[in-house]
């Protein structure tokens, strides 16, 4: 709980101190990666870091749902705060992305040892299989959809695309999502369906992972039109589409491990 509010925290002041001081914070980033840094310092400070304090606390008090969810926030948070650290310029904010990396990283493993052994009584649970199959083939379409651009620039012996567009030496969500987090969300889908532990310990948090993911996405072309840039409202519609897809089969799915009132609603161990 402690790390998962440290981090929630330190999160929400760094992205306002980045709203605040946008320049100052990404003033040598291309524009597209100033917009999404801004995009993404909105979606966290107005909603994940707030939701790391809360769901922390309420999964101390023995609520399931936010034990399961605040695996995905966790998650989220590792993942955004390692393309900070990573792929934005040395700077003030440069120590707190980096101890929110730490703390989230460490919470995760924490929450995810703590709730395994409280979810035993979701085996067998209805609303699992639909589940499983939206997080395969989610993870399995934006697989193929960066190797379409990751495959031809290996083939023409050119640049990555999308990096060059950053001006980083690699893409980091390509990184990031080939290397850890699709494999993650396509395992914990097929685990779900077959009714394994370690499935109904992550689905919920795979589902608000996604789910969290396409909201910057979405913030993006706001906040570029706003800065007078070019906007690629594009997207919007399939992102839109893919988000009220993800949180609606997100809910179908907490609904489904609400404890049965014979179950124990003891507050699950904490993490001292």
């Amino acid at each position: 709980m402690w790390l998962s509010a440290s981090a929630g925290v330190l999160a929400f002041t760094g992205s306002v101190l980045g709203l605040l001081q946008p320049v100052a914070i990404y003033g040598r980033e291309r524009d597209l990666l100033f917009n999404e840094a801004l995009a993404q310092d909105v979606v966290n400070g107005l909603l994940v870091s707030p939701l790391l304090v809360i769901l922390a606390c309420l999964a101390r008090r023995g609520s399931m749902s936010s034990w399961l969810s605040l695996v995905g926030c966790l998650g989220f948070t590792a993942y955004n705060y390692s393309i900070y650290a990573f792929s934005i310029h040395f700077g003030p904010l440069f120590l707190v992305w980096t101890a929110v990396l730490g703390l989230s990283v460490f919470a995760l493993a924490g929450t995810l040892a703590s709730v395994v052994p409280e979810v035993t009584h979701l085996v067998g649970r209805t609303a699992t299989r639909l589940t499983g199959w939206v997080l395969i083939v989610t993870s399995a379409l934006f697989t193929l959809l960066w190797l379409s651009e990751i495959v031809p620039d290996l083939l023409a012996g050119a640049p990555s695309t999308s990096a060059s567009t950053l001006n980083v030496p690699t893409n980091p969500v390509h990184v990031l999502d080939l290397a850890f987090f699709l494999p993650a969300v396509f395992t914990s889908g097929v685990l779900l369906i077959r009714g394994h532990v370690w499935g109904h310990a992550t689905a919920v948090g795979s589902l608000a992972f996604l789910g969290l993911t396409t909201l910057p996405i979405l913030v993006t072309p706001v906040v570029s039109y706003l800065r007078a840039s070019p906007a690629e409202w594009s997207i919007m519609m399939p992102i839109g589409a893919l988000s009220i897809a993800l949180w609606v089969v997100f809910i179908r799915q907490l609904r489904s491990t609400r404890q049965p009132r014979n179950h124990s609603t003891e507050p699950v161990p904490a993490l001292d």
